[in-house]
């Protein structure tokens, strides 16, 4: 088996983890009978407002299209890759260090749950430091992928008045109030630029340990 086919073999079964426990999330949700939003189209709506559903989105469709063509190089790519990498890098860490122990899950939200919080992170993460792709993480790619967290927490904070719901409680501002809320963005957001600072040096030093002698 040659690298190209064992990358497209992982790029494909990372996207197809993702889109089951998507599935299944959203399955599970039409069919809740309790929660903040009492209609099926409100519930499986709000389902797309996490941060974590969005980050396995674009996992989703980024390995799909490496699933395709591992050499694929855009500097589109590139941005929601790594935009994809940390986001799913952080769903991990802040789900397993601050909210798994939340919730008792059972039956298909648990199954959900296991893909998108913690197989969906250790495949992308893996798939990225094995197979690439290598050399696309400039620091321009950095900030326009860091538009994604961005705009998803400027969007969660606006929304939430409206439709009196925060999807993770520590960016709930009727419990903790603006400054504790806005404290924790910049952790999360230190967070993420670390990483991404991170992969960058990663990326180099794998780049140059496979450059032909």
């Amino acid at each position: 088996m040659t690298m190209r086919t064992a990358a497209r073999g992982w790029f494909g079964f990372t996207a197809l983890v993702v889109l089951a426990g998507l599935v299944t999330q959203v399955a599970v949700t039409s069919q809740a009978t309790e929660g903040h939003f009492t209609t099926v189209a409100g519930r499986v709506a709000n389902v797309f407002s996490f941060f974590t559903i969005q980050s396995n989105i674009i996992v989703l469709v980024t390995c799909a299209l490496l699933a395709i063509n591992p050499d694929r190089q855009s500097t589109v790519l590139r941005v929601f890759r790594l935009a994809g990498l940390l986001g799913i890098a952080v769903t991990g860490v802040v789900f397993h260090t601050v909210l798994s122990g939340l919730y008792d899950l059972h039956g298909g939200a648990a199954v959900a749950d296991f893909l998108l919080h913690t197989l969906s992170p250790l495949l992308t993460i893996t798939g990225w430091l094995v197979f690439g792709p290598r050399g696309g993480i400039e620091y321009r790619v950095i900030g326009l992928a860091a538009l994604f967290p961005i705009l998803w927490l400027v969007f969660t904070l606006v929304r939430g008045p409206f439709v009196d719901f925060y999807p993770y409680p520590f960016l709930d501002v009727r419990l903790h109030g603006y400054p504790v809320v806005i404290f924790n963005c910049v952790i999360v957001a230190v967070l993420f630029l670390v990483l991404a600072l991170g992969a960058r040096a990663l990326d180099r030093t794998l780049l140059r340990r496979t450059a032909p002698a």
